[in-house]
């Protein structure tokens, strides 16, 4: 699939009143305009597209569903036919969902491990249009997708990579320098960093671990980690780079318990011209200094919708 990679991704939250705040004076993003269908949520934009992440009000905070940029409308088509082929199931996004995204077109599906995905083309956009929430100096997102996301998964079979290599057509990165089983992916058209998604295996767990985030400059990381520092929000890592990217980072917990990495590149991504197997997480830096997991990561009963599961049993 000719699939660009993340181009928005949706919550449920009890903290709407809290992400209005942190969304923009913490992270720098821009306040995007509600849907009149959807007034109660909040939409936020890292660029000139409508959002890149929406925040609804919810009875817990989960991830809602994770949103694939495919390049365009033959792409989109030859998508449906080998989800078809695959006897993947999906359904079609009506006219109101549309306008919600943003999107000319969009269908829903579910992957192995239940997680709710979106696959769609052509989000609207407006030329310098994002304004920051507060004083920065913006978000690398445009051709590369909005960022990365990694995922818990309460079980790690055959079946979660195949989907993901095999139906999706998805890059294997690797397995990552962790001490458990994850696997790390990639979208086809993404030539720009070493993953899109990542699931890690935990036991009886599910949720997302953390978001990446690539802003503009090295400054832009310092600033927020004044921020977060200064208002004595939770740490996860400390300023590090990774053994696998070239890139500067540190990582804290928002307001519904998962991680924001906020990422600079120092340098190109080196590509893969060889399964990488670091014997460190980090060549400098990148001190633990909260737990791996937070609460945003749950049992499969409380992330996933009870339709859903109801319809598993």
């Amino acid at each position: 699939m000719d699939i660009i990679g993340i181009g928005y991704m949706g919550f449920e939250t009890t903290k709407l009143d809290e992400w209005r705040d942190y969304g923009p004076n913490v992270m720098g993003f821009g306040i995007g305009r509600s849907p009149e269908s959807d007034p109660d949520s909040l939409y936020f934009k890292i660029d000139d597209r409508r959002h890149r992440f929406a925040f609804h009000p919810g009875k817990v905070d989960r991830l809602a569903y994770i949103g694939w940029e495919a390049i365009g409308r033959m792409a989109f088509e030859d998508a449906l036919k080998k989800f078809t082929t695959a006897g993947v199931e999906f359904t079609r996004g009506d006219a109101e969902l549309c306008e919600k995204r943003g999107v000319r077109e969009l269908i829903r599906f579910r992957d192995p491990v239940g997680y709710q995905h979106e696959l769609f083309y052509a989000q609207k956009w407006t030329p310098r249009s994002f304004m920051p929430g507060r004083c920065h100096g913006g978000f690398v997102a445009n051709e590369r997708g909005a960022g990365h996301v990694v995922v818990i998964t309460p079980e790690y079979g055959p079946e979660l990579e195949n989907f993901l290599i095999n139906v999706m057509g998805f890059s294997w990165y690797g397995a990552g320098a962790g001490k458990g089983r994850t696997g790390f992916f990639r979208s086809k058209l993404n030539h720009h960093t070493s993953h899109d998604i990542a699931y890690g295996f935990g036991p009886g767990r599910m949720g997302v671990q953390h978001v990446g985030i690539v802003v503009s400059s090295i400054r832009d990381v310092g600033e927020t980690y004044d921020i977060v520092r200064k208002r004595e929000l939770p740490m996860m890592m400390t300023l590090g780079q990774h053994t696998q990217d070239p890139h500067v980072s540190f990582y804290h917990f928002t307001p519904s318990g998962f991680a924001i990495e906020t990422i600079a590149e120092i340098e190109p991504w080196q590509g893969d011209p060889f399964e990488l197997n670091p014997e460190v997480l980090s060549v400098w830096g990148h001190e633990m200094v909260g737990p791996i997991l937070g609460p945003s990561v749950k049992t499969p009963e409380e992330v996933l919708d009870p339709e859903y599961l109801a319809s598993k049993r």
